[in-house]
């Protein structure tokens, strides 16, 4: 792809935004080229190279090594533990574009598994592809009592922010929720949507989220990229 030299954006910053998205997508693994190859690859000035590679580094998202080169930062996407926080603020919060694609919804019966978690025969099933920055993180198949699925499906699913919905158009208090985190291997279907191969592993997320009365609202199961995505707790140690 080349650099717009009539553009009124900087070279520099082009050149890093490109970067990105080629280190995000996968393209640019491990190492990115040496100053000489990207400067003539992209047509553009040592400086150039140099400033965009040093807005990556100031970003997080590259590592200078002396004497070795420079080197994409393995970080994955962090979800802190312990508060019930939106995928959207996790992703804003790391100054990333957050979005969803919606791949199913609708009413469904309830498996003998999801009638022993929720007790209802019936649930409305919301199932979204997340993305970061249009690159897919995680599949989240969302399930809901019919009365308040049948409310969320009124709105644009690949926009809102369900949490937001439910508390500040629907009235509904979230209050508490309980969650698993687990791994797994995904199927074909789900390698596909992640754009993962299906040797890799998955971070597979289960949450039960109940109203101040203990009201079942929600019962997640989310399937993440494992090289994407990573839960931190912090822990206290009781003092006698």
């Amino acid at each position: 792809m080349a650099l717009d030299a009539e553009s009124s954006i900087p070279l520099h910053i082009q050149l890093s935004e490109l970067l990105k998205g080629e280190i995000l997508q996968g393209t640019i693994k491990e190492k990115i080229p040496p100053e000489r190859v990207l400067m003539e690859l992209y047509s553009v000035s040592r400086s150039t190279v140099r400033r965009a590679i040093a807005a990556l580094i100031s970003e997080g998202i590259l590592e200078s090594r002396r004497g070795s080169g420079t080197y994409i930062y393995n970080r994955p996407l962090e979800e802190w533990l312990g508060n019930l926080v939106t995928y959207n603020k996790t992703i804003d919060d790391l100054g990333m574009k957050p979005g969803a694609k919606l791949l199913s919804q609708g009413v469904v019966a309830s498996t003998q598994e999801l009638k022993d978690i929720t007790q209802m025969d019936e649930l409305y099933l919301i199932n979204r592809l997340r993305l970061a920055d249009n690159i897919p993180i995680a599949i989240e198949t969302q399930y809901y009592p019919v009365n308040i699925g049948k409310q969320l499906s009124k709105f644009n699913l690949d926009e809102i922010v369900l949490y937001e919905v439910l508390e500040s158009s629907l009235g509904i208090k979230l209050w508490e929720a309980d969650q698993v985190i687990s791994s797994t291997m995904p199927t074909k279907e789900e390698a596909q949507l992640l754009d993962i191969l299906e040797c890799e592993s998955v971070l597979v997320i289960e949450r039960s989220t109940c109203d101040y009365d203990g009201n079942l609202v929600e019962y997640l199961r989310g399937i993440f990229r494992s090289d994407m995505y990573a839960f931190r707790i912090k822990l206290g140690r009781n003092k006698l």
